[in-house]
């Protein structure tokens, strides 16, 4: 005869493990997490976000953004591309530059969904 399991998210003073107090990450959720902490996993691109925080506004040029971090342009709007596509930069254009600015709450968001 085969035994009950236990069912998630409530007690049971026999089960071995707490209950779940809130839900977790759908598989949908998680790879889209994955994704935008991809993005993040890259040295020049936490760089480059701290740059643009530090920034007057919390927004700098592309063309601010080379010398710091010792790139080429096209290297470093590259990286910037890759932090707007996940979220976390706004691109404006103004004449032939770029200006890249924080994405208000793009990063909380992220340590929001991982809080206990």
């Amino acid at each position: 005869m085969p035994t009950e399991l236990p069912v998630l998210n409530q007690p049971d003073s026999d089960a071995c493990c707490a209950p779940l107090v809130r839900e977790p990450l759908g598989a949908d959720d998680a790879a889209s997490l994955a994704i935008r902490m991809k993005a993040l996993a890259d040295p020049t691109r936490l760089r480059l976000l701290s740059i643009v925080s530090a920034s007057e506004g919390h927004e700098a040029c592309v063309c601010d953004l080379t010398d710091p971090v010792g790139l080429s342009q096209p290297t470093v709007s590259h990286h910037l591309k890759i932090l707007a596509d996940a979220g976390f930069l706004s691109r404006t254009k103004r004449g032939t530059w770029a200006y890249y600015a924080l994405v208000p709450g793009a990063l909380e968001s992220i340590a929001e969904v991982l809080a206990p």
